[in-house]
Formats: C-alpha cells, structure tokens, sequence
C-alpha cells in the first residue's frame, strides 16, 4: 500500500506541472483529493488493513494529502500571476494620452423644427393640440366638407384599415375635433404625422408632418387681414429675416376664399435660385377662410363666427430654409446628414 501511495504522488506531482490554466488544476485536484479521488479511496480501504499496517498507511496517506494541496495551491498562484500580468500587458493604457470624446446624440431635425414653429405660434397667442393619427372619415372627409366623389378619397391618396377606419391624410381632422369640444374664439395649432399613399420621389412622401392652423372668433373680427399678418410674422422669425407673402386665388372643399400662399425665396431674396425655380418665390402653403358648412358640422353656428385655417408642410419648411433637395433625406437615418443639424 505505501508503494501505491508513493506512485500516486509521483503521477500526481507530474500531472500538477503540466496543467496550464484552472481547469486542468481542477481536473487534478478532483482525481486526488475529490469525494471519488485515489487518496480518498486509500483512506476508505484502512478498515481492512491490520492495526500497525493501518497506522503507517493513515499516516503516509495523510501526509500525501497535505502535500498534494500545497502543491495545488502553489501551481494555483503560479498560473494567476501569469493571467494577471498577461493582462496588464494586454489591458494596459496610457493614461497620459487624451481621451476619446464621447458621441453625444441630438434631436432630428423635424423634431428641431417642429418644436421652433410651436414656440414662435405660442408667442403668438395659439395653443398647440394633438389628435389621433387613425381617423374617421367623417372627421377627415365629410366634416371637413370633402365631396363623397372626391379624388382624395380614391385608395390612391387614402391608406384605409380593415375596420373602415383610414390613416388621416391631413391634421385638418382635428379643427372639427376642437370646434366640437370648445367654444370660440379660438387659436390653435395642430402638428402632426400625417400619410398618403403614393410614389415616393424627392418631393412626396408617404409619411410626413402637417402644421394644420386655425382662428376664429366673432363674426367680422377675423379677416384674411389677420391671416397676412400672423404667418408673415411667423415666417420672419422662422427665416430668422424680412419675408414677403403672396396669396394666389386656388379652391379647397374646407374653405370659401381659399389662396395659396407663396414667400419670398429666403435663400436668394427674390433674385432666382435653384430652390425657388428662378421665380423668386416659393409655394408654401395653403390657406382660407373657413367653409360654413365646417362650422355647422362643429355645432357652431356660421352666421356668428368666422376664421380662417391654413396647412403647410414641415418638411416643406425646412428644406426651403435650409436648402434641402430631397423630402426622403430626413427619414432615410443617414448619419451624415442628420449630423448637420
């Protein structure tokens, strides 16, 4: 039994050396010293030896014990320290050189955008409500006195859903909504995602933001007057510069009066460019004033309140003053061009 116990510890002394990392230690500590281990096993097999036999076996078997653990240890510290200082190596920084900066996000540029615009129309008296992306037709078709046969009902300009409601081709919904709800007279801004579905080309979009405006009060104390002055006024603190307007006769269903409102090219002050078309002016908007039949729809009554609403585009506003050639820049996440604003 002793020369057993001597060839143990000579295999075992062997095997210790050669480990190279933790686990081969661990596989060597589990086959001598674990539960099922050989030393384990000699001390268990005492019981069948003689009284003087089970005295010298105890005691070698013992001693192997402890010299196989400080062996063990040893090897342990041994393969640390050489982890340890391959790591510093590997790890190691200069912490004399500079630091790298941290990349710090911020806010898209329609976002940017839209919060300017809501704060120039909140100094200017209007309040900023929001309403539901998916509508009712009534709210975006009938009450807004669009015809049954109009064309912007076709399937071709309206994403409807299953259940008969539609994705809102307009924020406009949302000046019955109000009308419904709050007696005038009333100032109110409603920006907003608006869809339509059609082809996608550096102008159109099947996703973009509408700034829907209204103001009505009494019955001949909102004019076209007051229209010219708020958006010229609006527009000059967003261009951040003089601006000349221009309304054009046009038609829309929601409105008696209505006109297109051009402005004067901010980027070339009317001297022709490439983003006014040489023309000197820009298309920006669509105005008038607002259609009796939208007032009864609201529940008020259109021989006591008059006023006037307007819709522009977002998207429109930014890349005329920033001189942006293409709607589809500020939704196709390219980094290079967000990081300009």
């Amino acid at each position: 039994m002793l020369k057993e116990i001597n060839s143990i510890k000579n295999q075992a002394k062997k095997e210790i050396e050669k480990a190279k990392d933790l686990k081969d230690l661990d596989r060597v500590f589990k086959k001598y010293l674990g539960k099922k281990g050989q030393i384990t096993k000699v001390l268990r097999s005492l019981k069948d030896l003689s009284k003087t036999k089970r005295a010298k076996t105890g005691k070698a078997a013992n001693e192997l014990k402890h010299f196989l653990k400080t062996e063990i240890d040893q090897k342990a510290q041994e393969i640390e320290s050489k982890i340890k200082k391959k790591a510093k190596k590997e790890e190691w920084v200069d912490i004399t050189l500079p630091g790298k900066r941290i990349e710090i996000g911020h806010l898209h540029p329609l976002t940017q955008a839209r919060r300017e615009v809501e704060h120039i129309f909140q100094l200017l008296g209007f309040s900023v409500i929001d309403g539901p992306e998916i509508e009712s037709e009534w709210y975006n078709f009938d009450a807004l006195n669009i015809p049954k046969d109009h064309p912007a009902r076709d399937l071709w300009d309206t994403l409807y859903l299953k259940d008969g409601k539609l994705l809102r081709t307009h924020t406009s919904p949302n000046q019955v909504r109000f009308m419904e709800k709050n007696q005038p007279p009333l100032r109110i801004i409603v920006p907003g995602r608006t869809f339509r579905y059609e082809a996608t080309d550096a102008s159109h979009e099947v996703n973009f933001y509408q700034i829907e405006g209204l103001m009505v009060d009494r019955k001949g104390k909102v004019t076209i007057a007051n229209y010219k002055a708020i958006i010229k006024e609006f527009l000059e603190r967003f261009f951040g510069k003089p601006t000349k307007i221009r309304l054009r006769p046009s038609y829309f269903p929601f409105t008696v009066i209505s006109f297109e409102m051009d402005v004067s090219c901010p980027i070339c002050d009317e001297k022709g460019c490439s983003t006014c078309g040489n023309s000197g002016w820009v298309e920006l908007m669509g105005a008038g004033m607002v259609h009796p039949n939208v007032f009864k729809y609201s529940g008020l009554n259109p021989q006591k309140w008059q006023g006037f609403a307007f819709g522009m585009g977002l998207e429109r506003l930014i890349m005329v003053k920033q001189r942006i050639k293409d709607i589809r820049f500020f939704y196709n996440n390219d980094i290079r061009f967000l990081k300009q604003f």
